[in-house]
C-alpha cells in the first residue's frame, strides 16, 4: 500500500489520516556523492526514487577535531615509547608523550596547582566498596599513592591483643569517643581524675612552654587565672573550665617524653595519658560539646583533639574535627568579630581559635583521603593581630595596636602567611579557591611575592638563636620550597616534565628533607618535638612520594650520586621519625611497605651486596613478624576449636611512646596494594 506524500505546510489539505514520514538524521550516499539536497526520508529518498537509484543510509564518520585522550592511553603510550628508544627503534628527538609537545596534542591539562590534596574533579574521586563497606578518596596526593580495598579495615577490625595492661588500655580507650559518649548522654563527676594544686600548675607550666607558642589558641593571663581556681577547688569548678583545664592537662603530658614525665610528674606517661584522655573527653561530655555556645568548651574540644590525632584512627578524626568546625559555625566563629559588634578582646581570641581550627581539619581531611575542605566566600575571618598577650585583656575597649617585629604570634602569623599564599594567589576557581595557574612562569611569579611578603614582615626579625623563630624560619622556608615543587608536580601530571625538571624537583624535595633534619636534631626544639615529630613541614610528604617514587621507578634520570644522597635522607627521615616504624596510621604503613619496595627495585638494579641499612633492616623484621601474624590468624581460623598464640600476638614491651596504647588503627596494607602506586609521578 502507497501512503500519500505529506504536503507541506500552508498546502491544499487532504482527506483521510495522516501518516507521519520516518526520516533520517542525515544524507543517504547518492545523494552526499552527486552534492545534491536529500530530503532524508526512508525507505527512500525523493531523490532516489526519482533516478532510480539505490537509497541507502549510513551514518558519517565524527568530525575531525580534537580527540580526548585518556590519561591511561597517554601513559601505555609513553611506556611504549620508552620501550621504543631504549632498543633504538624511535629516534629521541621524535616528540612523545612525555614531552612539552603535548600541549598541542588536545590533551586535557590540569591546571597547576599549589595545593597539597587538592580536588581531583568530579570524576576522578575512588570508592573502595567490601561487604556493605565503602569508602570515598579523593585528592591528588591520595591518587598519587594509590588506594586499596585493605583501607577498609580499620573501620572496625583491630589486631587481636593479649591480656596485659597495656592491651586493656588500648580496650578502654577503643570503646567511645568523645562524639559517641555525648549522643548517649553518660555524665560523671571527675573529682578523682583532678591532679592536685602542685601538679596541675606544673602542667600549665609545661603548656605555656612547650604548647602555647605553637598553637597561640589561649590567652595566656586569663587562662592561668581560670587554671589556678580550678586547682584550688575543683569540685566548685564550673564544666566549661573544667574541660579546659583538663584539656591543658592531657596536652601537657602528650608534648613530655617518658623521662620528663617522670621527672617533673613522678608517673609513667603511659598511665597519664590514659587517665587524662578519659578525664577530658568526659569533661567535655559533661559541659554538653555538642550543643554548646561557649568559646571555651570549643577551645577544650580543639585542644583536645591536636593531640588525638595519634588516638583516633584518621576518619574518625576527621569525623571529629568536622564536628568542631560545625560548633565553630554555631558559634560564628567564621565571621570577623568586628563585623558581628564583638569587644576587641573576643575578637582576637575568636580569630586566634579560627584558623587553627581549619588547619586541624585540613590535616584530618588529608590523611582520611578527602580533598581539603574550601571555605565560602562568607568566612570573612582576618588574621590575628601580630601582638602580644599582655597588650590584650577581657573587657578592654579600644583595639590594640599591631607591633612590627618579633611578638608572642611569630610562629603563628608567619605559618597563616605562607597558608594564605597557598589559597589565595593565582586564579580563582567557582568554588572560591585560588591557587591556581595557567602557565609555571605565573605560579612562580605568585610565589616569589609570597616568599618575599613572609620574609618581609616576619622573618627578617628572627632570632635563629630563638628555637620558636627556628621553627617560624623552617616552617616558612620549607613552604615556599614545596610551592615551586607542586608548580613541577603539576607538569608531571601534565606529562610535559623533562628529566631535568625531574632532577629539580629531586634537589627541591631533598631541601625539604635537610629542614626537616635539621630541625628534628636542633636540641633547643626538643620541647616542640611533640609538634615537629608528625611532619610539620609543608612539602614532607609529597618530598617522600617523591623521592622514593623516583628512587623505585624512574631512577635512571638521576645521577648515582642523586640516588645515594635520597637514601642517605630516608635513613634520616627514619631516625628522627620513630612514628614512621611504629604507627598503624595508613599513611605510615604506606610509606613503610613502599620504602621497601623502593629498596629491592635500587638494590636489584645496582647489584649491590652486603648489610642492608639499619631502618631497612628494621622494617624487614616488621614484615617478617606480620606475615607470621597472619599465618597465625590464618591457621587458628582454619583449624576448629583453634586458639590465637597471644604471646606473638600481644603489644610490643619495647615500643616506643608513639606505639603507644592511644594508637591503636591498624590498618595494615596487602602487597597487592602497591600495584597501583603512585600513578601521577613516575610513569
Amino acid at each position: 500500500m502507497n501512503y500519500p506524500t505529506l504536503a507541506p505546510a500552508g498546502a491544499e489539505r487532504r482527506s483521510g489520516p495522516l501518516l507521519p514520514q520516518r526520516m533520517m538524521g542525515y544524507s543517504c550516499q547518492a545523494c552526499s556523492r552527486r552534492k545534491v539536497k536529500c530530503d532524508k526520508v526512508i525507505p527512500e529518498c525523493g531523490s532516489c526514487r526519482k533516478s532510480s537509484a539505490e537509497c541507502i543510509y549510513e551514518a558519517p564518520p565524527p568530525r575531525g577535531g580534537k580527540r580526548l585522550v585518556t590519561r591511561d592511553i597517554l601513559d601505555k603510550l609513553a611506556r611504549y615509547e620508552k620501550l621504543l628508544k631504549e632498543h633504538g627503534l624511535l629516534d629521541s628527538a621524535t616528540p612523545t608523550a612525555e614531552t612539552p609537545s603535548d600541549a598541542t596534542s588536545g590533551t586535557p591539562k590540569e591546571p597547576i596547582s599549589l595545593h597539597w590534596n587538592a580536588s581531583v574533579g568530579r570524576d576522578e574521586g575512588a570508592v573502595i566498596a567490601d561487604e556493605g563497606k565503602s569508602r570515598y578518596v579523593d585528592g591528588s596526593f591520595w591518587r598519587n599513592i594509590g588506594v586499596g580495598d585493605d583501607q577498609l579495615a580499620s573501620d572496625d577490625e583491630d589486631e587481636h591483643v593479649g591480656d596485659g595492661q597495656i592491651a586493656m588500655q588500648m580496650r578502654a580507650l577503643a570503646v567511645s569517643d568523645p562524639l559517641s559518649d555525648a549522643l548517649l548522654g553518660t555524665r560523671q563527676t571527675l573529682g578523682h581524675y583532678h591532679p592536685t594544686a602542685e601538679a596541675a600548675m606544673i602542667l600549665w607550666q609545661i603548656y605555656a612552654e612547650n604548647i602555647e607558642p605553637i598553637t597561640k589558641i589561649l590567652h595566656v593571663p586569663s587562662t592561668r587565672a581560670v587554671i589556678e581556681q580550678v586547682a584550688s577547688d575543683p569540685e566548685r569548678a564550673k564544666p566549661r573550665d573544667e574541660c579546659l583545664a583538663f584539656s591543658v592537662y592531657h596536652f601537657s603530658v602528650f608534648s613530655l617524653a617518658e623521662e620528663e614525665c617522670l621527672q617533673k610528674l613522678g608517673q609513667p606517661r603511659a598511665e597519664l595519658m590514659s587517665s587524662l584522655h578519659f578525664a577530658t573527653r568526659q569533661a567535655l561530655v559533661n559541659a554538653s560539646f555538642l550543643k554548646t555556645t561557649d568559646l571555651a568548651v570549643l577551645q577544650a574540644f580543639v585542644l583536645f583533639l591536636l593531640p588525638s590525632r595519634y588516638t583516633y584512627d584518621a576518619h574518625t578524626h576527621w569525623i571529629l574535627t568536622g564536628t568542631a568546625v560545625r560548633i565553630g559555625q554555631r558559634i560564628g566563629l567564621h565571621r570577623d568579630g568586628t563585623k558581628l559588634g564583638l569587644a576587641p578582646f573576643d575578637t582576637e581570641i575568636r580569630r586566634r581559635l579560627f584558623y587553627p581550627l581549619l588547619s586541624l581539619d585540613g590535616i584530618a581531611s588529608q590523611l582520611a583521603g578527602i580533598a581539603v575542605p574550601q571555605l565560602p566566600n562568607t568566612w570573612d575571618v582576618q588574621q590575628p593581630l601580630n601582638i602580644n598577650d599582655d597588650q590584650i585583656w577581657p573587657g578592654m575597649t579600644e583595639a590594640p595596636a599591631e607591633q612590627k617585629g618579633a611578638t608572642d604570634m611569630m610562629f603563628r602569623l608567619s605559618r597563616t602567611c605562607i597558608g594564605r599564599a597557598f589559597v589565595k594567589t593565582g586564579k580563582i576557581r567557582g568554588d572560591g579557591l585560588g591557587g591556581y595557574f595557567d602557565e609555571a612562569a605565573e605560579a612562580e611569579k605568585a610565589i616569589q611575592e609570597a616568599e618575599r611578603e613572609v620574609e618581609e614582615n616576619y622573618l627578617r626579625y628572627c632570632d635563629v638563636i630563638n628555637p620558636l623563630h627556628f621553627l617560624s624560619m623552617a616552617l616558612a622556608r620549607s613552604g615556599i620550597l614545596a610551592m615551586r615543587q607542586r608548580v613541577y608536580h603539576s607538569k608531571m601530571r601534565n606529562k610535559t616534565a623533562t628529566d631535568a625538571d625531574k632532577r629539580e624537583t629531586l634537589q627541591l624535595a631533598l631541601r625539604i628533607l635537610d629542614t626537616d633534619n635539621a630541625v628534628c636534631t636542633q636540641a633547643a626544639t626538643s620541647k616542640f618535638r611533640w609538634h615537629t615529630q608528625s611532619f610539620f613541614l609543608w612539602g614532607m610528604w609529597d618530598s617522600l612520594t617523591f623521592v622514593l617514587n623516583s628512587l623505585w621507578k624512574d631512577s635512571a634520570v638521576f645521577s648515582i650520586t642523586d640516588v645515594e644522597a635520597a637514601w642517605s635522607r630516608m635513613a634520616q627521615v627514619y631516625q628522627n621519625h620513630g612514628e614512621m616504624f611504629d604507627s598503624k596510621q595508613t599513611i605510615n604503613v604506606a610509606f613503610r611497605k613502599l620504602t621497601l619496595v623502593a629498596w629491592d627495585a635500587h638494590r636489584q638494579r645496582a647489584s649491590k651486596q652486603g648489610p642492608e641499612p639499619a631502618f631497612i633492616a628494621t622494617l624487614r623484621e616488621q614484615q617478617e613478624r606480620r606475615r607470621q601474624r597472619r599465618a597465625a590468624l590464618a591457621a587458628a581460623a582454619a583449624t576448629p576449636g583453634g586458639t590465637l598464640d597471644t604471646d606473638m600476638l600481644s603489644w610490643p614491651s619495647d615500643a616506643s611512646s608513639s606505639a603507644s596504647p592511644f594508637d591503636f588503627n591498624v590498618d595494615d596494607a596487602d602487597w597487592t596494594f602497591w600495584d597501583g602506586l603512585l600513578r601521577g609521578g613516575a610513569q
